[in-house]
């Protein structure tokens, strides 16, 4: 169906962009997803400068490349996180974390994501993708006991501080697509639909699908697809596996990526868990037709083997659907 197949910079933002979009438009790539750290797309520069955004575009045109997303992952990350603490400096722009004051990293972070989205509208982007942050991630396991009414605060926390933002893309014809994650107020089935009616089900707010965090929680994403089907904004193409074997745990015992004591780990698309083709199937049942994005992600193996690897594999389910169904054939009835 020709779809376009896209390579999410955010694990390369320590590459020129110019020297990635060399290697992406080799390696057959439709286009980037611009991440808005390293110098792949600045967004105080795209504000302020005369003339970044144009050169931005003319840049990827230059390698015959697109752009139909934007990712602000980490500045959305703090929004709502608590505790804000020294991992958020380290992912950070110094002109967001400030003088480190939880409250004031928070309410400078949104400001930005603000930003993000009319940026995005300059470079002519209708999406942003991004993660939320949570200020009850951390209460997850329940121990020690924890209240509804705490659980309930943090939904309420989410809506108070994304609704202004959402109010922003909405006012630039932008949409933000919040990437179902561990970490975030939505990184489950329940929890996305706990975070849509937190914020009334408002068009401005989807859902960026990436099977990766859904294999390891035993969660199905065909169902996912097709429960969410109108809420799917984009997609990530990332993939983990699992090795649980009875001593490497679901938790992963602060273990770093790639240590075989894991009990899972991402691995690049191809080599592990997530039902492809079943994948590519339902998004063209749910009527998908926009890009898909490769992330890649693998301590275990060079990303540029990784990502042309991974186009390729996702480039043989990309069939197109027929115009009939298979057995019209053996009708006798002619129209």
């Amino acid at each position: 169906m020709a779809r376009q197949f896209t390579l999410f910079t955010g694990q390369w933002a320590d590459m020129p962009l110019e020297e990635l979009a060399r290697k992406a438009a080799g390696w057959g790539f439709d286009g980037l997803e611009l991440a808005c750290w390293g110098d792949h797309f600045e967004v105080d520069r795209a504000l302020s400068e005369d003339g970044y955004v144009e050169g931005r575009r003319a840049l990827l045109e230059r390698h015959g490349l697109q752009v139909w997303r934007i990712s602000n992952h980490l500045v959305g990350q703090a929004v709502c996180d608590d505790p804000i603490d020294r991992r958020h400096q380290g992912i950070l722009p110094p002109r967001i974390w400030g003088d480190g004051d939880p409250e004031g990293v928070r309410q400078r972070a949104a400001e930005e994501m603000k930003d993000t989205a009319r940026a995005a509208a300059k470079l002519g982007v209708t999406t942003v993708v991004g993660f939320t942050g949570s200020s009850i991630w951390h209460t997850f396991q329940n121990f020690p006991p924890t209240p509804q009414d705490m659980i309930d605060a943090g939904y309420a926390d989410f809506a108070d501080r994304w609704n202004p933002i959402l109010d922003v893309f909405d006012e630039v014809g932008v949409r933000f697509a919040h990437e179902v994650h561990p970490s975030e107020i939505a990184y489950d089935y329940w929890t996305t639909k706990r975070t849509l009616e937190a914020i009334g089900h408002r068009p401005a707010f989807g859902l960026n699908f990436d099977p990766s965090h859904f294999m390891w929680q035993d969660l199905d994403p065909i169902a996912f697809l097709r429960d969410f089907a109108d809420r799917i904004y984009h997609v990530h193409c990332k993939e983990s596996v699992r090795h649980l074997d009875g001593r490497n745990g679901r938790l992963s015992s602060h273990l770093q990526w790639g240590d075989l004591r894991r009990g899972w780990d991402f691995v690049s698309v191809g080599h592990g868990d997530v039902p492809w083709e079943h994948v590519f199937r339902m998004l063209a049942q749910i009527g998908y037709t926009d890009p898909v994005s490769v992330e890649w992600e693998d301590a275990g193996m060079d990303r540029e083997h990784g990502a042309p690897e991974a186009l390729q594999y996702l480039k043989r389910l990309d069939w197109d659907v027929p115009a009939a169904a298979f057995d019209a054939a053996f009708s006798s009835e002619r129209s």
